[in-house]
């Protein structure tokens, strides 16, 4: 049957991904996320075909069993993995692809502006790898196969095969090669506003800096010209004393 096809393919992926699994009795048994996952796809089909009291009952059971809380309308991909579990959240609207791994903590939440009925969580593409105790707020999209680090907060979109780390998330790696921020505007921190204005005061203090040491250089180069010129004046001196320059004859 498809379902016990499924069962034995979430079993053989955690065997595959999880370091900690040391047989497949022990995943069946011993997996808290695997079976809010199990318990996900029956909400989802009662969630679907009407029944949404019940399926809103049966994932608050399934939270409570779990540490998992999915809301019965997220969408899920084959293969999810939620290593340990505990504190994870998956918002109504929801889509997280396949072979898609989250750690404890993590929250696929809104940011409370999108109108009721609308897409306010956010798009895993497959292959996402989220570490624990990250937030990825609204409805964003995370490209598939990037990572975010643990404890980041992800506000906009990331871009596939890319890393982001940071509150909030920016990105670090793309494609295998590291991403240096050299523009402030690009950190979008809420100190933004004031990491700019550090930067334009000390770039006004360096060109300042510039123009002094131009002044003092000429400065320098002018009193080096006066002390040659008082040394010639004084050579002259000497000489006129000690010097006959046929007087008297």
């Amino acid at each position: 049957m498809e379902w016990l096809a499924r069962i034995r393919e979430d079993i053989d992926s955690v065997m595959q991904r999880d370091p900690a699994a040391q047989s497949r009795l022990q995943v069946f048994l011993c997996s808290p996320g695997l079976h809010a996952v199990w318990s996900h796809r029956l909400n989802h089909w009662l969630w679907k075909h009407g029944w949404r009291f019940t399926a809103r009952i049966l994932s608050q059971w399934t939270r409570f069993f779990t540490g998992v809380e999915i809301h019965p309308g997220a969408l899920l991909g084959r293969r999810l993995l939620i290593d340990h579990g505990m504190g994870v959240v998956i918002g109504e609207t929801s889509i997280v692809g396949s072979d898609v791994t989250l750690y404890q903590g993590v929250t696929l939440g809104g940011t409370g502006n999108a109108a009721l009925g609308k897409k306010r969580h956010p798009t895993l593409c497959d292959g996402v790898f989220v570490g624990n105790n990250s937030n990825i707020l609204g409805d964003i999209t995370i490209g598939a196969n990037s990572r975010v680090g643990a404890g980041s907060v992800v506000l906009r979109d990331v871009p596939p095969n890319s890393t982001v780390v940071g509150v909030p998330a920016h990105i670090i790696y793309r494609n295998g090669q590291r991403v240096l921020i050299t523009d402030p505007h690009e950190v979008k921190d809420p100190l933004s506003d004031a990491l700019i204005a550090l930067a334009e005061r000390v770039e006004r203090l360096e060109r300042a800096e510039t123009g002094v040491n131009e002044t003092l250089a000429a400065a320098h180069a002018f009193e080096a010209e006066e002390e040659e010129r008082e040394a010639y004046r004084r050579e002259l001196d000497q000489l006129r004393d000690y010097v006959s320059m046929g007087e008297g004859i």
